[in-house]
């Protein structure tokens, strides 16, 4: 990709349309080589820039996703237990064992279960793979800290095994939906790049693409409405991932124009939270739907 409008018509091309500031981090992130941050709502579209890149590239999609007590071992390799036991157990069968043998064979690349991280740092068929360090903010600060180090040198270090270093340095992006802050060192070390929610006209070729059955006056209804609610004081907004899932179920249940009875039958569709659901029970979602329809005879 040697242009930013490259990589927008190969983003594209992969299914994921993107405004050109986004388009200008990811080359940016594959021109310098440095990991690319991304943070925003849930539901925005941040892992899907991942899974997409990996299509439009050709490479192998590495996914790490991230949880509370995650640590760098569970992260980077485990030793496969069982298979260790079963090899012991053989070698005592036929005698004469050789302890120190046993245990260079035990902890050799043969028990050996490689996680996200460690096979990131492999070679791969077609070049170095993309990976996806998905909701970095649901770990705590010493994950952080080994990642630190783990991307300044792009090597994890296996005590048994010794250090293993990237041939190629991963395309490695990190997402976040920041219910806590990640640390500066860390975003130091990457380019950052904030993913909002897209107005009505980016929403529009996001949902021509992902749902191209959609009449152009329903998809224009659907995106008008969920921009509206948008505006809500809700617990959680919906994201474009709710606005393409909605469409679909629409789209399930033949319907050919919004109406409050309808928003009504498939509200959790684009509403996760049963408070939300609650606050445009009634007149609510009539009143919404009224003034995301009016607002679209201005477009």
């Amino acid at each position: 990709m040697d242009s930013i409008d490259d990589v927008q018509k190969a983003l594209g091309s992969a299914g994921y349309v993107c405004g050109r500031d986004l388009a200008t981090v990811v080359f940016l992130s594959l021109r310098l080589g440095r990991p690319l941050f991304l943070e925003g709502e849930a539901g925005v579209g941040k892992t899907e820039i991942a899974k997409a890149l990996s299509i439009a590239l050709g490479r192998k999609l590495i996914r790490l996703q991230c949880y509370e007590g995650l640590d760098a071992s569970s992260a980077v390799y485990e030793w496969n237990f069982a298979a260790q036991m079963i090899a012991i157990r053989s070698a005592e069968a036929t005698g004469g064992v050789d302890r120190k043998s046993l245990t260079s064979d035990l902890f050799s690349e043969e028990f050996l279960i490689e996680r996200p991280l460690l096979d990131a740092m492999r070679p791969q068929v077609g070049g170095a793979p993309v990976l996806l360090i998905d909701e970095l903010d649901r770990t705590d600060e010493p994950f952080e800290a080994f990642l630190l180090e783990a991307l300044s040198d792009f090597q994890v270090t296996i005590p048994e095994l010794g250090t293993i270093k990237a041939p190629e340095p991963p395309i490695v992006i990190l997402t976040s939906n920041r219910t806590r802050e990640v640390h500066d060192a860390l975003k130091r070390r990457c380019l950052y790049h904030w993913v909002d929610y897209p107005n009505f006209e980016r929403e529009m070729e996001i949902l021509t693409a992902k749902a191209p059955e959609a009449s152009e006056n329903l998809s224009r209804e659907i995106v008008a409405f969920v921009q509206r609610l948008r505006t809500e004081d809700l617990f959680k907004k919906p994201g474009v991932a709710e606005t393409i899932d909605w469409a679909k179920c629409l789209l399930a249940l033949d319907v050919l124009t919004l109406s409050p009875e309808v928003i009504a039958d498939t509200l959790g569709a684009i509403l996760k939270y049963q408070d939300d659901i609650a606050q445009l029970q009634g007149s609510e979602a009539k009143r919404i739907l009224d003034d995301a329809k009016q607002s679209l005879e201005t477009l």
